[in-house]
């Protein structure tokens, strides 16, 4: 797919702000030290955060991190990343800091900062960027997620990147967007005939989309009670699967029209109300350190969303989400409605599994179609099985190899654009604050008594295995 209008340029430098914290060490180091040796990456890096290390310190928590990482170690990969790595301390709210970043860029044009840091520090660190002469035409900035905690926040938050840099030189990074298996969720749609016919209301009876983790917040209480399961998961990692199961076809062969095509289906979507969601919180929670005693925060949330296009009115969407789950898997289940007659006595009862489409994101990359085939013998009986597809790729490259990458070339193809992250908010803006209470589940379960009422008709909810291909 041509992707030529929203490329801008390759990127000379990538300042690295929260390069003391968590997510540069599980994610980030060990992305860079894979690009590295990769021997054509040669750019500078510049690490910023407030930690008291020296440069010693700095080169021992990468080291560390990429030892601790599932990189095959290359130790000249290794070595060519360190001598291109300098660290920069100050304090974010003070200017001196950006003037010594502006100092160790020393003749790079068109650097790309990478925010790692808390979301209340991206609007303190784009403005001083701006103030220091840093946003020149050719620089570029990530933003990790969330993009704000509600429309009015997303909003703001865009105002302020807005004012130091044009849209296409803002990349909000969502790793999801960047993992193989969502991509081809968007290339299998569109690249066979056969689906459109079925791919609508007529056929499709519902969809259920599933993200389950089998650990809690791991240390992280303070965070997740500042966001919890809808904020975290459902808005942005969900959503952004259910606008590429469904949105229309591109106008034109560009990812510009792919975004152009998601953000209808936001904009599409009903606004949630408290009917139309389940909230669930794990027994032990309230244990974790920084979490309140009395908290209310979600950590498992499943919602029913419903887009009021022509090709999708009247189907319900089921996303569900949580911690401290069964099993740990990502999948996509389309749920085909029942023959118009039922011919044969096993295929027409209520509890009798209907044919579905299944995109197996994670542990396992796979498509698979269920169809009811006859057992041997003389009378009129089956059983449903999957037409398989495993669709794994030795050496791929992971989410934040691939985002980081492309941000740094100026492709904008697996970001967020300002008005899809805007429309989605639009839509759970309404349950932020007036929702039902959490209701509590046990560890190893999937999630609350509450959610088996909940999906009701449409159901049963299609609990993943990830050690087997079949969904009996």
């Amino acid at each position: 797919m041509a992707m030529a209008e929203l490329h801008f340029g390759d990127s000379d430098a990538l300042v690295l702000f929260g390069a003391s914290g968590d997510l540069a060490y599980k994610k980030l180091f060990p992305a860079l030290y894979r690009l590295a040796s990769q021997r054509s990456w040669r750019v500078p890096i510049i690490g910023v955060a407030s930690t008291r290390w020296t440069a010693d310190d700095f080169e021992a928590r990468i080291r560390d991190s990429i030892g601790h990482s599932n990189a095959t170690t290359d130790p000249e990969a290794l070595e060519a990343l360190l001598s291109r790595i300098q660290y920069v301390r100050g304090d974010y709210n003070e200017f001196d800091t950006f003037v010594a970043i502006k100092q160790a860029l020393q003749s790079a044009n068109s650097p790309t900062y990478y925010l790692a840091i808390p979301p209340a520090l991206f609007g303190v660190v784009i403005n001083s960027l701006g103030k220091a002469g840093l946003a020149e035409p050719g620089a570029r900035v990530i933003v990790e997620k969330p993009f704000g905690r509600d429309l009015a926040s997303a909003r703001g938050l865009n105002r302020v990147a807005r004012a130091v840099f044009p849209e296409e030189a803002i990349f909000r990074i969502d790793h999801f967007l960047g993992k193989e298996a969502i991509m081809n969720i968007l290339y299998f749609r569109f690249a066979n005939s056969f689906l459109e016919p079925i791919w609508n209301r007529n056929y499709v009876s519902s969809v259920q989309i599933t993200l389950a983790e089998d650990f809690g917040v791991k240390g992280r209480g303070a965070f997740y009670e500042s966001a919890g399961c809808l904020r975290d998961v459902i808005e942005n990692h969900l959503f952004q699967i259910l606008s590429l199961v469904a949105m229309e076809p591109p106008g034109y062969q560009s990812y510009a029209a792919v975004h152009i095509e998601k953000t209808k289906v936001f904009r599409a979507m009903r606004p949630l109300r408290r009917n139309d969601m389940v909230r669930g919180q794990y027994v032990g929670y309230r244990d974790e350190d920084g979490v309140a005693p009395d908290s209310d925060v979600e950590t498992y949330c499943a919602v029913r969303a419903f887009i009021d296009s022509w090709r999708w009115e009247g189907v319900p969407w089921y996303l569900r989400s949580g911690k401290c789950l069964a099993t740990n898997v990502v999948e996509v289940l389309v749920q085909f409605k029942r023959p118009p007659q039922g011919l044969f006595d096993d295929s027409r009862t209520a509890d009798a599994p209907r044919n579905y489409f299944r995109f197996g994101i994670s542990p396992n990359s796979a498509v698979a179609l269920a169809a009811r085939t006859k057992r041997v013998g003389h009378e009129y009986r089956g059983l449903q099985r999957e037409l398989y597809l495993l669709d794994e790729h030795a050496g791929e490259e992971a989410p934040y190899e691939r985002l980081i990458s492309d941000a740094m070339a100026g492709d904008s193809a697996l970001f967020t654009r300002q008005d899809a992250v805007e429309a989605a908010w639009a839509v759970v803006d309404p349950v932020l604050d007036d929702h039902p209470t959490a209701a509590p589940y046990k560890s190893g379960t999937w999630g609350p008594m509450d959610a088996d009422a909940f999906i009701g008709a449409d159901g049963p909810w299609h609990n993943p295995d990830p050690g087997r291909n079949v969904i009996p």
